[in-house]
């Protein structure tokens, strides 16, 4: 499987482990530095991340995935993606939200994993 091919795939596993509440498969995927920007400019570390997922604060029920655009540079690589997703966040009601991401990445020891995330919609 070529780099993009792996990335794309990267990002359906993503989307998979969040909505399962897989903070160990997270862990696998992202990079230790890895921060999240919300919609809201508010900045999340992997760990602080990892523990609004787990505790219920981020609800991810469903992600259709409408688009994932990569490009690769060497051993670093960007990536956007757009999806339909289904969540309750920050004690709010359950709602579908056109969310677009834009990932950086970074090859460790000859595996892709996420080093960067900016949320906004599309």
């Amino acid at each position: 499987m070529n780099d993009k091919k792996q990335i794309e795939a990267l990002y359906r596993t993503c989307w998979k482990y969040m909505i399962e509440k897989n903070t160990e498969g997270m862990r696998r995927i992202m990079t230790e530095d890895y921060v999240l920007m919300h919609m809201t400019g508010l900045r999340q570390k992997r760990e602080d991340f990892f523990r609004s997922v787990k505790s219920g604060e981020l609800n991810y029920y469903s992600a259709v995935h409408d688009g994932i655009d990569v490009s690769v540079t060497g051993d670093r690589a960007r990536m956007t993606g757009k999806s339909r997703v289904s969540a309750a966040v920050y004690g709010g009601g359950r709602h579908t939200w056109r969310l677009q991401g834009d990932f950086c990445l970074r090859k460790e020891d000859g595996l892709w994993k996420l080093s960067s995330s900016r949320a906004s919609t599309y």
